[in-house]
């Protein structure tokens, strides 16, 4: 395992202490629900644009990105290219729809249009997926940070969400958007640096990387074939505008951000800053993927190593289904199975191996700064988003409607920390057993990918009834459930389950398609069952929209 040097441990260290203490700075602007939900809608829309394009850019985009593109091409970042795409929908209708709602929630909207059922289903699976997401980015992050320093995972998991839920339970939305903003800044400076640490060592000079990584494809966006059956250029991009229409049009991380901005034209270019820079930014982290390979044709010795630590991991989790003599075996054959190791076994140990080897005293700890920046930048996020969902839609809706201003603060508090402590204890439980968390992505999606399409049906079909919108639901699920389900390699690898749907009544299509496919199909049954079901009475057409 690789070990950081003492003076880039100091760097780490005196990263994170500085960025809990900016985001802790922020107590005194964070005393009411409106300041602690929204900053009390103050904020310029530049900063709460860097604040979403902080939210994009994950610590799996600093360490999966660049494997993705080292063990196969740039095909997924054609996700990247939907995003303007999406935003301009988003600009047009999503934005000036909340900010002219007055609701802090996503999901109000739903009871108001559909009924209780609606709204409930929302929050329900948004808080799922929210605990789900702090836990699997705490996760990846000390998955990161044990390889690169060797600390015990447990301790980073701990450790990060005690920080991360300190500072954004005393500094609120604010203390979440000032710090993405610090933390955007120094993740893309990082990036760059080794984007020109990695190019300017190469032997033959920067060129190198376009001879050698084109001459292996890395470059390819994908066939542009009309083909959805499989991950063509196509594929992705539908896919990315149905996935980013979904984070702009309802998910309460997106949503929120837009009341914190002083008005709804700031709103409106936060939407555009967040996802234009998102996008040369994640073209240079699949850039430094390409660049690694070629870097890493060019050092067969550090290729040969990276191959060993892989085949050494991949035969460690194996130990106990082994017999010691099958083990020492396996042991014996260690080189030559690393050597049959390809560029997709080994892309996601080939940046940590980098840091570590390459990167100057002092410059891997900056850059390991900024991927923890990029973790916190996440989590920190779903914690604020969650208590307020928490608050709006189950305390006020449920337990006390005329909550005092006091009372909600509470519960604000509350819920931040008891999102934080079941995030941090899922990173934990996923230690060892990542594909309990495979599951229930695929699952999540399952029930969230409906939330769109409900969406949609509410804002575009005026005429929609609640009726219709849940027949729609039950079979849009339906058919998510089975084009989800069509999948045989999930079952057997991520359920552990040997039943499958015959292969002539599977889906054909790719697993992309599947939000896709069942968003239009609860939009278009919605529509169908609407005119079956008639027009909504009087009590059910939804309400005009209150001025922010």
């Amino acid at each position: 395992m690789q070990q950081l040097p003492a003076a880039d441990i100091a760097v780490l260290v005196v990263y994170i202490l500085g960025i809990v203490a900016f985001g802790c700075g922020f107590i005194r602007k964070s005393s009411s629900t409106s300041e602690f939900m929204a900053a009390g809608g103050s904020l310029p829309g530049w900063a709460v644009g860097l604040s979403i394009f902080g939210t994009y850019l994950s610590s799996n985009t600093f360490l999966g990105v660049p494997g993705k593109a080292y063990g196969s091409n740039w095909n997924s970042f054609v996700f990247s290219l939907s995003l303007p795409f999406a935003a301009i929908i988003a600009v047009k209708y999503f934005v000036p729809f909340y900010r002219r709602s007055g609701e802090i929630s996503a999901y109000q909207h739903f009871e108001k249009r559909f009924g209780g059922w609606a709204r409930t289903y929302c929050v329900v699976f948004y808080l799922l997926t929210q605990f789900a997401r702090v836990g699997s980015v705490m996760f990846g992050v000390a998955l990161g940070l044990r390889a690169l320093t060797g600390w015990d995972m447990q301790t980073i998991i701990i450790g990060t969400g005690f920080l991360v839920t300190l500072y954004t339970l005393l500094g609120g939305i604010e203390a979440v958007i000032w710090t993405d903003v610090a933390q955007s800044i120094i993740l893309t400076i990082g990036a760059l640096v080794v984007t020109g640490l990695i190019l300017f060592d190469l032997p033959e000079g920067p060129g190198q990387v376009f001879t050698i990584a084109g001459e292996h494809g890395k470059f390819s966006l994908g066939s542009f074939d009309p083909d959805f059956t499989t991950t063509t250029f196509w594929v992705v991009f539908i896919y990315g505008v149905f996935i980013n229409l979904n984070n702009f049009g309802i998910d309460q991380n997106f949503v929120q951000r837009y009341h914190t901005a002083k008005s709804e034209s700031e709103a409106a270019r936060s939407v555009w800053l967040g996802a234009i820079a998102y996008v040369p930014v994640s073209l240079l982290f699949f850039f430094i993927g390409a660049s690694l390979f070629a870097y890493y044709e060019t050092q067969p010795e550090m290729k040969s190593e990276v191959q060993m630590q892989v085949a050494e991991s991949k035969l460690n989790q194996r130990r106990s289904e082994l017999t010691p003599e099958q083990y020492e075996i396996e042991r014996e054959t260690l080189p030559a199975t690393a050597a049959a190791l390809t560029a997709e076994n080994i892309g996601d140990k080939v940046f940590p191996h980098f840091i570590v080897e390459k990167l100057p005293t002092g410059m891997a700890g900056l850059l390991i700064a900024a991927i923890f920046a990029a973790a916190m930048s996440s989590v920190d996020t779903s914690l604020n988003s969650s208590a307020t969902v928490i608050l709006t839609d189950v305390y006020k809706r449920y337990i006390d409607p005329d909550v005092t201003e006091k009372g909600q603060m509470a519960v604000l508090y509350g819920s931040t920390l008891v999102v934080g402590a079941v995030g941090t204890g899922i990173g934990v439980a996923l230690i060892g057993t990542e594909s309990i968390l495979d599951a229930w992505w695929t699952l999540s999606g399952i029930f969230a990918g409906g939330m769109l399409g409900l969406f949609l049906l509410s804002l575009i079909a005026r005429h929609a009834t609640k009726p219709a919108a849940a027949t729609g639901v039950v079979i849009g699920l339906l058919v998510i459930s089975w084009m989800t389900f069509s999948d045989v390699k999930f079952l057997r690898d991520t359920l552990g389950l040997s039943i499958s749907i015959p292969e002539q009544l599977r889906s054909p299509l790719h697993g992309h398609m599947t939000i896709v496919v069942g968003t239009l199909t609860i939009f278009f049954v919605g529509l169908i069952a609407s005119s079956i079901f008639g027009n909504n009475s009087e009590s059910d057409k939804p309400s005009k929209p209150e001025t922010a």
